[in-house]
């Protein structure tokens, strides 16, 4: 079942299509100033992206990642140069879809800065995007895979969750106490988007690994969040060991793993085999 918002946005998107639809002069100005606030903001300067800091839009991250944050930042991989601009892009998106969302006639409480209160001394700040309906949502932007397959439904976002989304949307509505909504997501290789809502998520447990993760980071105290797995070609297991899927994106996974070597599949015989990140490799496979 969609969301009515959705329901609204894709009548006004079909409006647009057929030259039917119109826009404020205020809903114009107000994407001019969120766009050129986000080119400020990405591209102005003085943005300290390796400052390390508990927020509710890291927390939700493996804990062993944010401890190389904290403590050895120096080890992470570089950024590569599409960072900013990706960066970038995402804020645009956000400005843009609410624009449009106000525009199909979509009542909402615009993004407002919230405080975790975890403890006596510790809490979390972040800035939610958007109420709806009294509910928390996020919007988000993503790659042509991203908005198939891991914003395919809850269940596989939560499965395959490395950057934290769900948790940081639990936090963004236990310090709003509003309920938890779902993700607006748009696919940036063509204007697809769609509503996934958080079906069935349980914010207090998700706050309850919020307060752990943070109790791990304050005890200073460093263990893996995930193990190697054994690599599979056809079905059959190799012998070799590959990061799991949790590590793979993590920029600092060549500290966090010695002798890691990224290298095509071993076992593949394509002319372009994917590259897979090895943690070790058997007698067979070490001069191939």
């Amino acid at each position: 079942m969609q969301h009515p918002a959705e329901l609204a946005l894709h009548q006004y998107m079909e409006d647009a299509a057929n030259g039917k639809s119109t826009v404020s002069s205020e809903t114009v100005r107000q994407i001019g100033l969120d766009v050129m606030g986000a080119v400020a903001r990405q591209f102005g300067g003085g943005n300290k992206r390796d400052k390390f800091g508990l927020r509710m839009s890291n927390v939700g991250r493996p804990a062993c990642q944010l401890w190389f944050e904290k403590n050895e930042p120096e080890k992470a991989l570089p950024l590569p140069t599409t960072f900013v601009m990706n960066m970038m892009l995402g804020d645009i998106v956000e400005a843009v879809f609410k624009g449009l969302l106000k525009e199909a006639g979509v009542q909402y409480e615009d993004d407002k800065k919230v405080t975790l209160k975890l403890d006596d001394d510790t809490s979390i700040d972040g800035t939610y995007d958007i109420v709806i309906d009294d509910a928390v949502d996020d919007i988000k932007s993503a790659s042509n895979w991203s908005y198939t397959h891991k914003f395919d439904s809850f269940e596989s976002l939560k499965s395959g969750d490395a950057f934290g989304y769900v948790a940081q949307l639990a936090g963004y509505a236990k310090a709003a106490d509003k309920n938890a909504g779902g993700w607006w997501v748009v696919n940036k290789a063509n204007g697809q988007f769609k509503y996934v809502p958080a079906t069935g998520i349980d914010i207090d447990k998700e706050v309850a690994h919020i307060q752990q993760t943070a109790d791990t980071i304050k005890e200073n105290r460093f263990e893996r969040c995930f193990d190697a797995v054994p690599e599979t070609f056809r079905g059959k297991e190799t012998g070799n060991m590959v990061l799991d899927q949790g590590c793979v994106f993590c920029r600092f996974r060549f500290a966090c793993w010695p002798g890691l070597t990224e290298r095509p599949a071993v076992a593949s015989q394509a002319k372009q085999p994917k590259t897979v990140a090895y943690v070790s490799l058997t007698e067979e496979y070490m001069d191939g």
